[in-house]
């Protein structure tokens, strides 16, 4: 372990240390395409991705935590959450990188955590929906049993919620992982006042070599990645996921577990373990601290607070608040571009609409088949993992002088041969849900399944899609969300001079960006914002709630 321990510390100073460089706005930043600079950029994309998903974990626990638990934060988080996952990274970036530049100004750190707050947009919507939808769907026997120990709200959390959501938490971390890999060309190349900042690193390395129709170039940025890919799975991913399998809701001897050398390794390494008693001892001691207060047998242990006349206040003053940003951004729209051009991109939106539900439905075809096998036979998602991981990370932007090369070839049609490019990166979150989501079915229901002879469909209508359906609609609301993401990059493709635009809302922001002109960047944002609302509230919302209140697991 002290070689790894040393080379983590190293790659943390030295990496830090090149975040924090003096830098003005207007200075150059040269990206090479040499091979010999890849293990330099892809140590600075690699801690950019390791910043994101840190404040992505704490973001989910707060976050999903508070919606789940209260009634009145869930009407604003979770509609507001829809919204998050909604704008696209080049919205938050035009918003955000102005106000971080000024926090460090003379500095490239500005910049920097530009990139990483874009990363952490890429990452964090996925992990909190998969943590809500755990802590909603926590067993009743569970629920009973910490009731009966007289838990308090901090020792239910770290002692039953935390560790039941665990595993299929760890598996969206993949996902989001991935998903920041996708990205990665779009974080790592920001625009500031007409000027382009390329940091340092695997997504621009992509870009230039894009720019610079250079395809041995790009194939050295696959192999990095894949590098990249392999060191997340094995020094992080694959020892979680075996650790956590301690936290399944139910074992069976002779089972197949996941393994990782790594784990073996540090658990039994004495340094570790010394080190590992300090943060268990406050742990403890905060369990300790924060116990429950009553002994939950007493009237004052029962009391309810809820008042309806509350609720329905509650209630009219989110409305009335609603109403009021659609009146502020109605007048500041109509004022900047006109009725006509709103019109113009709601009529886009439904274009990428149409996309968005064809692709979604051809990848639920294909995967969640594919999905419950995998989950099924636990030694061989082992095997899949980084291989869907690798896929799932692999940039569309990599294919683009391939779909480029290919419409021009064939005299193919642009609007429906740029489209599978949407659906690249995002198909994969349903395939880590439906992984998930088959891993962690009680082996009981597989065993009455067996013993009742189901086969074929009744097996599938009776104890599988119920089994995974939870799952399958958490995966299937952010691979939506995704695909509406992946639209900025998919609708408008590039190669060298070429450039290939099919009709859709994300051409269209994505022309804009280039053009700089922000009221209708703005308005394509709303816009985007407007469509996932409407189809997540009217339909993967609708089917989440199918599945907590009818096949919930009891």
């Amino acid at each position: 372990m002290l070689p790894l321990a040393l080379a983590i510390l190293w790659v943390l100073a030295f990496g830090s240390a090149q975040m924090t460089t003096p830098y003005n706005i207007g200075d150059p930043l040269p990206i090479s395409l040499d091979p010999g600079e890849l293990p330099y950029y892809l140590m600075r994309s690699f801690l950019r991705m390791a910043a994101g998903l840190v404040f992505s974990l704490l973001f989910t626990l707060v976050y999903a935590t508070l919606a789940a638990k209260s009634r009145y934060a869930e009407k604003i988080l979770i509609p507001l959450l829809d919204v998050l996952q909604s704008i696209p990274i080049l919205g938050f970036l035009s918003i955000t990188v102005t106000g971080f530049i000024a926090l460090f100004p003379g500095n490239l750190l500005g910049v920097e955590c530009a990139s990483i707050f874009a990363i952490f947009t890429s990452q964090a919507w996925n992990m909190t929906f998969s943590f809500y939808a755990s802590l909603r769907t926590v067993p009743h026997d569970l629920e009973e049993a910490a009731a009966m120990f007289h838990l308090s709200i901090w020792q239910r959390f770290w002692q039953l919620e935390l560790p039941f959501a665990a595993p299929s938490l760890i598996w969206n971390m993949m996902m989001s992982v991935s998903g920041g890999w996708f990205f990665v060309v779009a974080s790592e190349a920001i625009t500031v006042n007409s000027q382009t900042i390329t940091l340092p690193g695997i997504g621009s390395y992509i870009a230039m070599a894009i720019a610079e129709k250079d395809l041995s170039a790009i194939g050295w940025a696959i192999l990095a990645m894949l590098i990249g890919i392999v060191l997340y799975d094995q020094l992080l991913f694959r020892p979680l996921v075996a650790w956590a399998d301690k936290f399944k809701f139910e074992s069976l001897p002779g089972e197949e577990i996941p393994t990782s050398r790594l784990l073996d390794v540090l658990q039994r390494a004495k340094l570790v373990r010394a080190l590992g008693a300090i943060p268990a001892f406050f742990w403890e001691w905060s369990l300790v601290l924060f116990h429950k207060r009553t002994d939950g047998l007493s009237k004052s242990g029962e009391k309810s607070f809820r008042l309806p006349w509350f609720d329905r206040l509650w209630t009219v003053f989110l409305l009335g608040l609603a109403a009021f940003a659609v009146y502020r951004i109605g007048d500041y729209v109509r004022a900047e571009v006109g009725l006509d051009e709103v019109l113009h991109v709601f009529l886009l939106g439904l274009i990428t609409a149409v996309r968005v539900i064809v692709l979604i439905a051809i990848a639920a075809a294909i995967w969640v088949p594919v999905g419950v096998w995998i989950g099924f036979r636990p030694r061989i998602a082992q095997t899949v993992q980084p291989i869907a991981q690798f896929m799932a990370a692999f940039p569309a932007n990599l294919m683009f002088p391939v779909a480029v090369i290919l419409i021009l070839h064939f005299n193919a049609s642009v609007e429906i041969w740029t489209s599978p490019l949407m659906i690249l990166g995002t198909q994969w979150y349903i395939l880590f849900n439906v992984i998930s989501g088959a891993m962690s079915m009680p082996s009981d229901f597989r065993a009455v399944a067996d013993n009742l002879g189901l086969k074929g469909w009744l097996r599938w209508k009776r104890m599988i899609l119920p089994g995974i359906f939870p799952s399958f609609v958490t995966g299937a609301i952010t691979a939506s969300g995704g695909s509406w993401n992946a639209s900025i990059v998919s609708e408008m493709v590039s190669w060298g001079d070429t450039t290939l635009m099919a009709t859709g809302i994300g051409s269209y922001i994505a022309d804009n960006t280039q053009k700089g002109d922000f009221p209708r960047i703005a308005l394509g944002v709303a816009v985007m914002c407007c469509y996932v609302m409407l189809f997540n509230r009217q339909v993967w919302r609708r089917m989440y709630r199918l599945a907590e209140e009818r096949l919930r697991i009891d």
